[in-house]
This record gives C-alpha cells, sequence and structure tokens, in this order.
C-alpha cells in the first residue's frame, strides 16, 4: 500500500524503518496508520483509524507525562502555527531531553516557517528532504523554557471566562456567528431547563451561556483539544456539563435531546468539507425529542437550506446579519 498524503509520500521514500513510529497530528492516511506503531492526535476520527488497526492511539491529555512513546517520532505540522509550537513544546516536557524527531508538512500549510521557529525555541534543525511540496526537518527535544501549560489563553466575553487553546475554534475570541445566534434566541429561552446538545462545542461559549440560565448540557467535538479547551470553560464558570469526544453524534447512540444547537465547522484543515454539518442536519431529527429543536448559525453563502428542508421538510431563519443566518427547524 503507498502513501496517498503528500507528507506521508515524503516520508514513505525515506524507506525507514517505522515499526516504531509514533505519529503526532498525523492526517489520515492508510499507509500511515499501517506503517505506524501508534499516533498522538487531538481528533477524535484519527483516534479511531489508528485504534480500528489496534495500533496505540492517545490524545495529549491521556498521555502520562513523561510515558514514553516509540524510538521514531514524526510530528506533522499543523495548519496553525500556535498550535504547531505547542506541539514543539508538549514533546520537550514528554520526551529526555535530546531526543530526536522530525517535523513534515506541506509547504502551502507553513512548513517553511518551522526552522525559524525551532531557532527561536533554541531547538536544532536539519533539513532532511524537500519533495511533493512538503518539507522533512530532524530536531530533538531540549529542556523548555515554558510549559506547553501557557498556551491556554483565558478570556472574558458575555459575562463569562473564557479558556481556550491554539487550534480550537476562534480561539482566543468571540465568533461573529455564533454571538449572533446566541442574540436570536435570548428573548424567546424557555424558562424550563431543557437538555441541550452543543455540537461541535469548541471553547465551550454556548455550553456555557446556556448553562449559565440552567439547561442541562451536553457538549460534543471531534477535537480534544475542545473538549478539553469546553471542560475548562465551565470549570471556570463554576458550570456543570458533560463533555465528549464524538465525531457528530456518534459517542450517544440513541440518545434524545430538546435541542440541539450548533455553530458546524465547514473546514478540515485547509479544506472545504460540508460533511460533518451534513451528518449533524441529516441525523438531527433521530436525536430529538418530540417537539424538539434543532438550531445552527452558518455563513450565508453555505448550502444548508437544502439540507433543512430534506431533514425537516420546513425551517425558518432567526436571525440573518448577510454575513450570518441562524436557521431552526423543528421535528
Amino acid at each position: 500500500m503507498s502513501a496517498q498524503d503528500p507528507a506521508c509520500q515524503l516520508l514513505a521514500r525515506q524507506r525507514d524503518d517505522y515499526t516504531a513510529l509514533w505519529v503526532v497530528g498525523p492526517p489520515l492516511d492508510s499507509w500511515l496508520v499501517d506503517q505506524s506503531a501508534g499516533v498522538v492526535s487531538g481528533d477524535f476520527e484519527a483516534l479511531n483509524e489508528w485504534s480500528a488497526k489496534n495500533k496505540q492511539a492517545r490524545t495529549p491529555f491521556d498521555l502520562a507525562e513523561g510515558e514514553l512513546m516509540g524510538k521514531e517520532i514524526v510530528l506533522f505540522w499543523p495548519k496553525a502555527h500556535q498550535l504547531g509550537i505547542w506541539w514543539l513544546k508538549w514533546l520537550c516536557e514528554q520526551l529526555p531531553s535530546g531526543t530526536p524527531f522530525e517535523v513534515v508538512g506541506e509547504h502551502q500549510g507553513g512548513i517553511k516557517r518551522v526552522p525559524k521557529m525551532l531557532e527561536e525555541l533554541g531547538m536544532p534543525c536539519d533539513k532532511r528532504d524537500n519533495a511533493r511540496r512538503c518539507s522533512l526537518f530532524a530536531t530533538h527535544t531540549i529542556a523548555p523554557e515554558s510549559a506547553s501549560e501557557s498556551a491556554w489563553q483565558n478570556f472574558e466575553a458575555l459575562g463569562l471566562t473564557l479558556v481556550s487553546h491554539p487550534g480550537v475554534f476562534g480561539h482566543g475570541k468571540v465568533d461573529e456567528g455564533t454571538l449572533l445566534m446566541l442574540e436570536s434566541i435570548e428573548s424567546s429561552l424557555p424558562k424550563k431547563p431543557l437538555k441541550v446538545l452543543d455540537m461541535g462545542c469548541g471553547d465551550g461559549i454556548i455550553s456555557a451561556w446556556l448553562a449559565q440560565r440552567g439547561h442541562h448540557i451536553t457538549a460534543v467535538d471531534v477535537s480534544a483539544f475542545a473538549v478539553e479547551a469546553c471542560k475548562r470553560t465551565l470549570a471556570a464558570n463554576g458550570l456543570k456539563g458533560r463533555v465528549l469526544s464524538s465525531d457528530v453524534f456518534r459517542a450517544l447512540e440513541n440518545e434524545r435531546f430538546d435541542w440541539i444547537i450548533s455553530n458546524p465547522p465547514f473546514h478540515k484543515e485547509r479544506d472545504i468539507s460540508y460533511g460533518p454539518s451534513q451528518r449533524l442536519i441529516s441525523e438531527a431529527p433521530e436525536h430529538l425529542s418530540a417537539g424538539g429543536r434543532l438550531i445552527i448559525v452558518a455563513n450565508g453563502f453555505l448550502p444548508y437550506p437544502d439540507h433543512l428542508q430534506r431533514a425537516f421538510q420546513d425551517f425558518e431563519t432567526l436571525a440573518d446579519n448577510r454575513r450570518f443566518k441562524v436557521y431552526a427547524a423543528d421535528k
């Protein structure tokens, strides 16, 4: 089996012995899953792929400090550069000083900036290869000067303390669409406590805002970073809620809710992907109680009205500021 992802193709041509390879933050590539011994990722979907092949799969939040991984470690450089810096610091904390590892990524994803970032952190950098519009660099861990924990950022919005991390949607700020959605439902929000599912919870602003108003919250996200951020946001405000890793509804089985609310993503790294949001809309009726409601906000140009019409037969537009639209559909 050959690699499909360009960065994985660059790795494959090194002809290294990857039997002890652990990959960090990788793309989904069947060659890479088969070649590697384990994965550390914040992506629930990636963790499932490695687990399905009986490979070790961990998030950075359930890997104990100092717990050794493999003899070969490759970090796949993420789109969010601050997240990449966090991974570098995390690896330096996780592994003994002087442990070699490699960093690979696509040029369009910013891998060319890695030598400068390594230099700023005091880490060495040797270029191993360059092909497929990708680059591969070798470095090693050093004793970190600052903790990876420092990447967490607290900020205030809507009377709440929000806790965010690089790579989490809207890191360090409140998304305009989310604000529009919360404004559009505030006056009509039932006083009776609702059982609410926050789908794609991000840093937890929607969950915290609803929990503060007495509603029972379940929050899910495909990102382990978002799950951790949401948990920290709820804790920072003294609020309760259940927060789960889930690829859309996968972890919820047949559970039903009064409301499902979401600012659904339509990007996967640099690619536009409607898959998760389409599944959210099409499967929502199966997870809504009788008379339940789906509320979503989206960029005005996205084709969600067609999906809502197919899944619910009818829907309404609660708000429209030209950039974003808030839709509601009742079961």
